[in-house]
C-alpha cells in the first residue's frame, strides 16, 4: 500500500460531511485527496481589474516610448516600422500577459496573486501549457469582445446589433455566477478553476513530540533518497491523522521500500516522526544547492 493510498483510506474511513460551501475535494491521478476552496466571483473581478491595470499601465509606457522614437528620428519611413512594432508590442501584451504568468510556477498572474489565488487543473491533476493557452484564448470572447460591444455606438438596424452583441456577451461576463465552481467559459473549454491559493503555515517539526526518541535513529543517503517532496507531504497527514492501523502500514511499507534493519520493536508512530524529520532534513539539505526532488519517481 503507497502513501498516498493510506491517506486515501483514511478519507474514506472518517466518514467525513461534505465540504462547506465555497469548498471542493479533488483526488489527484496519484490518489492525494485534497481539498481546496474556490476563488469567489469578486476576488476574480479584482484580480481581473488589477491585472489591466498592470497591462495598460505597461502598454502606455510601451506607446509613449514609441512616441518618442518617433519625434526623435523624425524619419517617414521610420514611422512605419514603429507603427508595426506597436501593433505586435501590444498585441504580444494583451494576449501573452496572463499565459506567462500563469504558466509560471505560482499558476497566477500578479492580481491574482494579490487576491490569493492561482489557477488549478480542475480534476486535481498537473496544470498544463495547454490548458493555460486555451483558457486564455477564450478571454477574446469573454472580456474583449464586450468591452468592444459596451464602446461602440451606432443608429437604427447598427444599434439592435450592438445591443443583441452586449447582451451575448454579458451571458459569458455573468456565466461564472451560475455554477457553483465560479468557473468562466474558458475555464470549461480548459478543464481548469480558480481557487485560493493555499497559505503554507510554519508547523512545529512533528518528530519534536518524540524527539528523544528520534535521535536513536541513523538512516543512510540512499534511504533519504527513496522518497520525494510529495511523499513527504503524504507522510504529514498520516502522521497528523493519527490512524493506527494506517500508520503500521505505511511504516512497514517504508521499512521494506528503505530496507530497514533497525530495531522492530519501535513504535510505529516513532519510526515515522524519525523518518519524516531526517527526510524533511535530507530534502532541505538539497534545496540549498539547487536540488529540488519533487517525488519518488524524480531522479534528479
Amino acid at each position: 500500500m503507497s502513501l498516498q493510498g493510506a491517506l486515501g483510506r483514511l478519507k474514506g474511513r472518517g466518514g467525513e460531511a461534505a465540504p462547506p460551501d465555497g469548498w471542493r475535494e479533488l483526488v489527484t491521478p496519484e490518489g492525494v485527496d485534497l481539498r481546496l476552496k474556490v476563488g469567489a466571483y469578486a476576488e476574480r473581478f479584482a484580480a481581473l481589474l488589477i491585472d489591466f491595470a498592470i497591462l495598460f499601465a505597461g502598454l502606455a509606457v510601451f506607446s509613449l516610448v514609441c512616441l518618442g522614437v518617433f519625434f526623435a528620428t523624425r524619419v517617414t519611413w521610420g514611422s512605419e516600422a514603429l507603427g508595426v512594432v506597436w501593433l505586435l508590442g501590444t498585441f504580444v501584451g494583451r494576449n501573452f500577459y496572463f499565459v506567462l504568468f500563469e504558466m509560471g510556477p505560482r499558476a497566477a498572474t500578479p492580481g491574482k496573486r494579490a487576491m490569493g489565488l492561482r489557477v488549478a487543473s480542475a480534476d486535481g491533476g498537473r496544470l498544463t501549457a495547454d490548458m493555460v493557452f486555451a483558457r486564455n484564448a477564450m478571454r477574446e470572447v469573454e472580456v474583449i469582445l464586450p468591452l468592444t460591444f459596451f464602446a461602440a455606438r451606432g443608429e437604427g438596424v447598427d444599434a439592435a446589433l450592438i445591443s443583441l452583441g452586449a447582451v451575448w456577451s454579458l451571458v459569458f461576463v455573468l456565466f461564472p455566477l451560475f455554477n457553483r465552481d465560479r468557473r468562466r467559459m474558458g475555464d470549461l473549454v480548459a478543464g481548469t478553476m480558480v481557487v485560493k491559493a493555499p497559505k503554507k503555515v510554519l508547523q512545529p517539526d512533528l518528530a519534536d513530540t518524540e524527539r528523544g526518541a528520534a535521535r536513536g535513529f541513523a538512516f543512510t543517503p540512499a534511504q533519504l533518497d527513496a522518497y520525494g517532496i510529495k511523499e513527504l507531504h503524504v507522510l504529514e497527514d498520516v502522521i497528523r491523522a493519527g490512524d493506527r492501523k494506517s500508520m503500521a502500514e505505511v511504516a512497514s511499507r517504508i521499512r521494506t521500500k528503505i530496507g530497514w534493519e533497525g530495531a522492530a520493536d519501535v513504535a510505529d508512530r516513532t519510526f515515522l516522526n524519525a523518518y519524516y524529520a531526517a527526510l524533511r532534513g535530507r530534502l532541505e539539505s538539497r534545496m540549498l544547492f539547487g536540488h529540488r526532488r519533487k517525488d519518488k519517481f524524480d531522479l534528479g
